[in-house]
């Protein structure tokens, strides 16, 4: 995949997201990552070298909040950005040209993986049937379902329930979640609960 920003582009948008007004190195990361609609997220180790080079040029400053370092736009800075307004508009046409190409790049993996989950789901949902048929069926005068797998069932459910919402209040507290992602995580889930439907209702 082609890189998303051109030799030097990051470094004056790196500008032009401090004039908006100073930000500590998380609150840059997802400044920049808001920008992409989280189709991209730069890492800590693209950004923060980057910010140290700009400081030593003295196109930025530093003030300490607490523990952390925020990053505030000199008036060199200032000039700097103002004599590379037109390269800035030419990064920003890129950035939306690099947005939409890892938005279809996303689309199609999304996809692929959906047809993947969708032959996993079948099959795993036709392996239960055979089992089920195969299965010596209760006595008549004993009840189908019995309380021992109906409570495993049930504590198998809330498992996961509980494990996903812990890595998704992970993933939401290191970066933050996206539409995409939400969107992706209702469709696996619903296909799921459609499989697991069809096959209860056997």
């Amino acid at each position: 995949m082609p890189p998303v920003f051109a030799h030097g582009a990051l470094r004056l948008y790196l500008l032009a997201v401090l004039e908006e007004g100073p930000r500590h190195g998380y609150e840059i990361i997802r400044a920049l990552s808001d920008r992409f609609g989280g189709t991209y997220s730069p890492s800590a180790g693209t950004v923060y070298p980057r910010l140290s080079k700009l400081q030593e040029e003295g196109l930025l400053d530093t003030t300490m909040d607490g523990r952390r370092t925020v990053y505030i736009l000199t008036a060199a800075g200032r000039e700097e950005l103002d004599r590379r307004r037109h390269e800035l508009t030419e990064v920003q046409a890129n950035i939306a040209a690099s947005v939409r190409r890892l938005a279809d790049d996303i689309r199609v993996e999304v996809q692929e993986n959906m047809r993947s989950l969708r032959a996993d789901l079948a099959a795993s949902a036709e392996s239960a049937r055979s089992q089920s048929r195969q299965a010596p069926r209760a006595p008549r005068n004993e009840p189908a379902g019995s309380s021992k797998l109906l409570k495993e069932a049930e504590f198998t459910l809330q498992h996961f329930r509980d494990d996903l919402l812990i890595e998704l209040r992970l993933h939401n507290a290191r970066a933050g979640l996206d539409e995409l992602t939400v969107t992706t995580l209702r469709t696996v889930l619903d296909q799921t609960a459609t499989a697991i439907k069809s096959t209860l209702k056997r």
